[in-house]
C-alpha cells in the first residue's frame, strides 16, 4: 500500500527533470536514488520534510530539496511535506514550538500584542527568537524521527502482510490441487 499510494501521487521524474526552475540541482537531479520509492528513501524524505517544515525560514522547499539530495531521500515527498507549514498551520505550529523552546530554556513566555506590521515583528523577534529557534529544532527533529519510524514500520508491516497473504494463497492452491 505505501509504495502504490506514494507512486500514485508523486510526479514523474522525467516531468520534473524538464522544469527550468530545477536546473540549479544540476546532475544530482538525475540520481535515481532520489526518485525511488522504497522504505529507506521514503522514510528519509519524511524525516527531512518534517524537520524542514518546522524551520521558520522562507524558501523551505529549496532547503528540503537540497537536504533530500544530500541524504538521498525521495525528492518529491520531502519537498511536498514542507507544506505541512502552510498559511493555516504555521501560526499554531510556531507558537507551540515557541512554548516548547521557552519551557526548555525555562524562560517566561513573552506576551505579544499582535499587529500585522514589520515593525511589530522585528521588535518582538528580539525577545522570542531563542525559544522559537530551539523549539522549532526540537519539534522538527522529534516529529521527523516519529514520522521516519512510523513510515519505516508501516512499510515493513505492509511487506510482511503481503508475504503472509501470498503464503496463505500458495498453501490454499496446494491444498486445492491435492
Amino acid at each position: 500500500m505505501p509504495k502504490k499510494f506514494f507512486k500514485q501521487y508523486s510526479p514523474k521524474a522525467e516531468t520534473l527533470k524538464q522544469y527550468r526552475s530545477l536546473r540549479w540541482l544540476g546532475k544530482s537531479i538525475e540520481d535515481p536514488n532520489i526518485w525511488h520509492l522504497n522504505r529507506q528513501s521514503v522514510a528519509r524524505a519524511f524525516l527531512v520534510g518534517f524537520i524542514v517544515a518546522f524551520l521558520p525560514i522562507p524558501l523551505q522547499m529549496l532547503v528540503a530539496a537540497a537536504c533530500a539530495l544530500w541524504f538521498h531521500a525521495n525528492l518529491p515527498i520531502a519537498v511536498s511535506l514542507v507544506w505541512i507549514t502552510n498559511p493555516l498551520t504555521f501560526a499554531p505550529m510556531f507558537y507551540a514550538a515557541y512554548k516548547v523552546g521557552a519551557w526548555l530554556l525555562q524562560t517566561p513566555e513573552q506576551v505579544i500584542s499582535f499587529q500585522p506590521s514589520l515593525e511589530m515583528f522585528t521588535s518582538q523577534l528580539e525577545h522570542i527568537w531563542q525559544p522559537l529557534i530551539l523549539g522549532c529544532l526540537v519539534c522538527g527533529v522529534l516529529s521527523g524521527l516519529i514520522a521516519h519510524a512510523f513510515i519505516w514500520r508501516l512499510w515493513r508491516w505492509q511487506v510482511i502482510s503481503r508475504w503472509e497473504e501470498r503464503k496463505r494463497q500458495r498453501v490454499a492452491r496446494q491444498v486445492k490441487t491435492l
